[in-house]
């Protein structure tokens, strides 16, 4: 199941005690349905549960419809639809409506308290709205055909913090919610708790992996600084030693010489203890990058050399 399904799944088994709430429900459901009109009310879901809350709500609210399967190729179609004339026109009498608006508008009348909010929202997530999976981004949105309405509701979810936009996708109005703090807010405020808590789990774990890998990179890439300084510096010493320059140098540069030939692989500081007297890793840096100095020199005097020649 999708982060969506689950989501709505959670918001179906959320218990509505108020009459006042089970209305708002039903006319969220019926202003994001696929019509809502003079012909009654369609609710299509993928979502068997969706449809039996749908019926059951409005069941409450002393409207009876019937729901059916239609068998598609993708998958079975679950279709709530309420188009018996005296159930219509009961419906229509319970929200107030006519069927006949050419603009839908958001009843606030209807919405009566801020439980009626969250059941009206709710409702209109289960029938036109999805939640993107945390695990690629933190998006909710709800699309409907009907301009005003989305403005409305833009305007509701903006009134209660939500922080939404509102734009056109494919012919469709879309109001969606992006930023993931508002995302998880309006997730427990329809009645999903567990899966905002999902989703703050989800960018919790992102955080930390994103702070591992910035650790991981940083190390490699401190990794990669060393090694190629302990590079030069062997390659520096080998240069001195086949040309016969090391033993002209003094003792201490000597030293530090034979103590990096004989430990490769040890850091600055490591490297620095097994001198006796311990000496500190700034003078062993100094001695280090002295004879990497002595090295280059050489080099540049024999290829001015040869090249006089």
């Amino acid at each position: 199941m999708s982060f969506s399904s689950d989501a709505k799944r959670e918001i179906t088994q959320k218990k509505l005690a108020k009459p006042c709430c089970a209305r708002a429900a039903c006319y969220g459901m019926a202003c994001f349905a696929k019509y809502f009109d003079t012909r009654g009310i369609v609710i299509q879901t993928e979502m068997e549960n969706v449809a039996a809350y749908a019926n059951k709500m409005f069941q409450r609210c002393g409207i009876h419809g019937e729901t059916v399967e239609k068998i598609r190729p993708s998958g079975v179609l679950y279709e709530f639809a309420v188009k018996d004339p005296e159930q219509v026109e009961r419906m229509h009498s319970l929200f107030q409506t006519t069927g006949t608006e050419v603009n839908l508008q958001i009843d606030p009348s209807i919405l009566s308290g801020l439980h009626c909010v969250s059941a009206f929202v709710a409702a209109a997530f289960l029938c036109g709205g999805t939640a993107t999976d945390p695990q690629k981004e933190y998006s909710l949105e709800f699309i409907s055909n009907r301009t005003t309405l989305a403005k409305d509701f833009e305007a509701l979810l903006a009134e209660h913090e939500f922080a939404p936009h509102r734009t056109r996708r494919k012919g469709m109005n879309l109001v969606y919610v992006k930023a993931s703090d508002h995302v998880e807010d309006l997730l427990t405020f329809m009645g999903a708790s567990n899966a905002s808590l999902q989703l703050m789990n989800e960018k919790a774990l992102k955080s930390v992996r994103n702070q591992v890998n910035r650790r991981s990179n940083c190390e490699t890439a401190n990794i990669g600084k060393t090694a190629a300084a302990y590079g030069n510096a062997l390659k520096a010493i080998r240069y001195l030693e086949a040309e016969g320059a090391l033993e002209s140098l003094s003792e201490p540069l000597q030293e530090a010489a034979r103590k990096r030939m004989e430990h490769p692989g040890l850091t600055l500081a490591e490297l620095a203890k097994t001198f006796t007297p311990e000496i500190s890793k700034s003078g062993l840096s100094h001695r280090i990058k002295k004879l990497e100095t002595i090295a280059a020199d050489l080099q540049e005097r024999k290829a001015k050399a040869a090249q006089d020649e």
